[in-house]
C-alpha cells in the first residue's frame, strides 16, 4: 500500500507544483461537460415544445439571475474570502446539475420542462458566485503581478475550448443514447474543479484583502471607488450585450434555420461560434497588457465585429457564409465579454475585485439575457422572422460600436 501512496503523493506534489495549469484544466473540462447539458437542454426545450420563448427563457435563467446575486456574491466575496465561496459554489453547481440529469427519467411534458428550467435557474444563480469569487481567487494563483492579465485571459480560451468540443459531445450523445448521459456527464465533471480546489490547490491566501462589514463593503461603494473609466467599461459592456449577446439562448433555433433539424446541426452551429470565440481568445491572451490599456479600442471593436457577423447572417447566403457569420459573432462576442473582465481585474483595487467581478457580470450576463428574450419577440413580430432580428439588432451594434472607438479609442489606462 506504501508504494501508490508514495506514487499518489508524488502525482499531487506535481499538480501543486503546477497549479495554475491544474485549475485551468479542471475548469475547462468542467466547462465542457456544461456545454454538453447544456445543448441536450436546448434541445429537449425545442423538440417538445418548437416555442422561441422557452428556449430564450433556458438561457435567461442561467443569466437573469446576476441582476439579483451579482451583487451579494460580490459582497460576500470581498467579505469571507474568494477561496470560501469558490467551494461553496461548486457544490451548488453539482447539486443544480444533478437535478438536471434526474428530471429525464423522472417526468415528462411540462413537469419535466419545467423541471429542466429548474436546473437552469440553479446553474445560473451557482455560477454567478462561481464566477465572481473565481476572478478574485486566480489572483491568488499567481506568482507575479504581470502574470495576472495573461491568466484571467487564458480562462477565456479554455473555457471557449470547452464551449467547442462540448457541444459536439452532446448532440452526439443525443443522437446515440439520449439526453440522459449528456446531462449525466455535465453533474459529473462538477466534481473535478471540487477536488482541485480541495486537495491540489496551494494559493497565496495571506495576499488576499477582506473588506470590514458595514457601507464600505457594498456594492455601491465598489461602483464608486472604481473610478470613471471603469464605470464606463461597465454602462458600454451593458449596452453591447443588449444588442448581440442573444445567440446563446436562440442557438437552437439559429442551427435550425441555417443547417437543419438535428442534434449535431446544433453541436456544428455552437462549434463554429467557440472556434470564433477562442480564436478572439488567443490573440486576447497574447496581448493581455497592452489590450487591458485601451478599454474604449478593444471593446467597440469587438462589438462592431459581433454586429457585422449579425448583418452578414440577415442577408441571403450559403450555409458556409451562415457559419462563417457565426464565427465572427463567437470571436467578437468573447473578446467583448473576457476584455471587459480583463479590465476591470487588472485596474480595480484588489480589495473590491469580487465586487467588481460581479458588476461585470450584471453588464454581460443580464444584458444578455434581456437580449435573448427581445431577439425572441422581435423573431416572433417582425416580418422577416430570425434574419429581420439579425439586421435590426445588428445595425445597432455596429452604430454603438463605432461611437465607442471614435469617442473613447485613445483613452488609455494607466
Amino acid at each position: 500500500m506504501s508504494q501508490p501512496r508514495r506514487a499518489l503523493g508524488r502525482i499531487r506534489e506535481r499538480l501543486t507544483r503546477h497549479q495554475r495549469t491544474t485549475f485551468l484544466l479542471a475548469s475547462g473540462l468542467s466547462t465542457a461537460g456544461s456545454f454538453a447539458g447544456l445543448t441536450a437542454k436546448g434541445w429537449l426545450l425545442m423538440e417538445g415544445s418548437g416555442n422561441p420563448f422557452l428556449l430564450a427563457a433556458n438561457f435567461a435563467l442561467l443569466t437573469l439571475p446576476t441582476l439579483v446575486v451579482s451583487g451579494p456574491a460580490g459582497v460576500l466575496t470581498d467579505r469571507l474570502g474568494s477561496e470560501r465561496v469558490l467551494i461553496r459554489a461548486q457544490w451548488a453547481l453539482l447539486l443544480a446539475a444533478v437535478l438536471g440529469a434526474i428530471a429525464i427519467p423522472i417526468s415528462s411534458g411540462g413537469q419535466q420542462d419545467a423541471l429542466l428550467l429548474l436546473s437552469t435557474l440553479g446553474v445560473g444563480i451557482a455560477s454567478t458566485y462561481e464566477l465572481t469569487a473565481r476572478n478574485k481567487y486566480v489572483a491568488l494563483l499567481v506568482d507575479e503581478t504581470a502574470q495576472l492579465g495573461p491568466y484571467l485571459a487564458s480562462f477565456s480560451v479554455i473555457f471557449n475550448v470547452g464551449k467547442l468540443v462540448g457541444p459536439p459531445i452532446g448532440g452526439l450523445l443525443l443522437a446515440a443514447t439520449g439526453p440522459t448521459l449528456a446531462l449525466s456527464l455535465d453533474a459529473a465533471t462538477y466534481l473535478l474543479p471540487i477536488v482541485t480546489l480541495l486537495w491540489l490547490m496551494a494559493p497565496y491566501r495571506e495576499r488576499e484583502r477582506r473588506s470590514a462589514r458595514g457601507s464600505g463593503a457594498s456594492l455601491a461603494t465598489a461602483w464608486r471607488d472604481c473610478g470613471p473609466a471603469l464605470r464606463h467599461v461597465l454602462l458600454f459592456c451593458g449596452l453591447a450585450c443588449l444588442v448581440g449577446f442573444f445567440h446563446p439562448g436562440l442557438a437552437p433555433l439559429m442551427a435550425l434555420n441555417l443547417l437543419g433539424p438535428s442534434p449535431l446541426a446544433l453541436g456544428l452551429f455552437t462549434s463554429v461560434i467557440a472556434c470564433g470565440s477562442i480564436t478572439a481568445g488567443v490573440v486576447l491572451q497574447r496581448n493581455a497588457t497592452p489590450l487591458s490599456r485601451r478599454p474604449g479600442l478593444l471593446l467597440g471593436i469587438s462589438t462592431v465585429i459581433t454586429a457585422l457577423g449579425q448583418l452578414g447572417l440577415s442577408l441571403p447566403g450559403t450555409q458556409t457564409w451562415g457559419l462563417a457569420m457565426a464565427f465572427l459573432i463567437g470571436g467578437g462576442t468573447a473578446s467583448l465579454l473576457a476584455g471587459t473582465n480583463l479590465i476591470i481585474q487588472v485596474h480595480a483595487p484588489q480589495v473590491i475585485r469580487g465586487r467588481m467581478a460581479g458588476l461585470g457580470q450584471i453588464a454581460f450576463l443580464g444584458g444578455g439575457g434581456i437580449s435573448g428574450l427581445m431577439a425572441a419577440a422581435l423573431t416572433t413580430w417582425l416580418p422577416g422572422g430570425l434574419w429581420s432580428c439579425f439586421a435590426l439588432l445588428g445595425a445597432l451594434g455596429l452604430a454603438l460600436g463605432l461611437l465607442e472607438v471614435l469617442r473613447q479609442g485613445r483613452t488609455r489606462l494607466a
